[in-house]
């Protein structure tokens, strides 16, 4: 006997290991709970004419699971019989007795077997608890209250992709405790159930009907995110830097472009000579541009036309500024724009490259009359 024990128990604390291999999303208190109703028969446990003696009975059940392993269930049922079980046959009601259970569930599908993150299709739990038994229309000095415990196994079939209806067949057994003045478990004094009925289990938090696996990650994926995680702390703050850096610098540039504003350049300005070789077509650029507008487009094609109908022409393309900002940087955006109109004319009309020489010629303000018109590039041809 102790061996068999012993191997129960070992049995027991294996099974619930496996069922613990998998971490539940946590339930609310609002979760797992199911209602149900059912219907069967009973009969006397020591009686021959079993057919005969049958008693209908109906019930509700409420419960709630609060693993997938165990829970909890209050079962209502009444009778509307109760032959070979009751020595005073004068009442008249026709719910003859109600009884009342507070049941242990215990689900040995998962338990054994463990649980995966739905229920199986047919699944095997037992039940088993205390009650109270009340007795209607009985005559003076016969039985009305009494104390009764249930056990039995239910036989659920779970239906739906949502898992959400439950069938379940139940033979039981129940025991009136407390009859004939004393407290025993007596299989004289007990009734054989076979009830059929159906849960509905009510929606969780967690989406489902049921229990659900939480989605962990393994080690290795937690290292890997980690070291994500300091990447991008690292290069936030190499940002936080570069952003200061940059802070500072527009504080300079503020300050320089303050410390323009109340010094009047003085600049070299280019003499213009007068040549026979400059060809009339030129390219105004916007203040501080170096790009060729689309709308001088039509300047750069005559001269590329230019170039194509005097093959051996080689040109000088002079950039200019007009006089406002600083020398040097005038200087830089008069050679910028000189070569930006030679890109045009190599990259666009395909004009040989090293037919063209570029030069910067700083700031003037003798090329044209009107200020604007001197930020230009002009074209000399260099073989006249």
């Amino acid at each position: 006997m102790k061996k068999f024990l012993l191997t129960l128990a070992v049995a027991a604390m294996s099974a619930q290991f496996v069922s613990a291999q998998h971490t539940l999303v946590e339930s609310k208190t609002t979760d797992n709970w199911y209602i149900g109703i059912e219907a069967g028969v009973s009969s006397k446990t020591t009686q021959s004419a079993v057919f005969k003696n049958l008693n209908p009975t109906a019930g509700l059940r409420i419960g709630r699971y609060f693993t997938p392993v165990f829970g909890f269930a209050v079962e209502g049922q009444v009778y509307f019989r109760d032959k070979q079980f009751n020595e005073f046959r004068d009442h008249k009601t026709v719910v003859r007795a109600l009884n009342t259970n507070l049941l242990a569930t215990v689900n040995l599908s998962s338990w054994f077997g463990g649980y995966n993150g739905k229920p199986r299709v047919c699944e095997v739990v037992a039940v088993a608890g205390p009650g109270w038994n009340h007795v209607f229309g009985q005559s003076e000095g016969a039985y009305k209250n009494d104390l009764t415990a249930k056990a039995g196994l239910d036989v659920n079939f779970n239906l739906g992709a949502s898992r959400a209806w439950q069938l379940f067949v139940e033979p039981a057994i129940l025991y009136n405790l407390t009859s004939y003045d004393r407290t025993a478990f007596n299989v004289n004094n007990s009734a054989l159930q076979l009830l059929v009925g159906l849960n509905y289990k009510f929606g969780n938090s967690n989406g489902t009907h049921n229990f659900a696996i939480a989605q962990l990650r393994d080690q290795n994926e937690i290292d890997q995110l980690n070291a994500r995680i300091n990447e991008l702390r690292d290069a936030n703050t190499n940002k936080d830097r570069q952003i200061s850096d940059d802070a500072k610098t527009i504080d300079q540039l503020k300050a320089d472009l303050e410390a323009a504003k109340n010094v009047k350049p003085v600049q070299q300005v280019v003499k213009q000579v007068v040549n026979n070789n400059v060809l009339q077509p030129t390219v105004i650029f916007g203040l501080g541009k170096s790009n060729v507008d689309a709308a001088q487009m039509a300047s750069v094609a005559m001269i590329a036309k230019y170039m194509k109908n005097h093959p051996n022409s080689r040109l000088e393309i002079k950039g200019y500024a007009s006089p406002e900002g600083k020398p040097e940087l005038n200087q830089k955006l008069s050679e910028k724009r000189a070569q930006s109109v030679k890109d045009v004319l190599v990259k666009r009309y395909g004009v040989a490259a090293d037919r063209l020489v570029v030069k910067g010629m700083g700031a003037t303000d003798e090329l044209f009359d009107e200020i604007d018109f001197n930020r230009v590039a002009t074209f000399t041809d260099l073989t006249k």
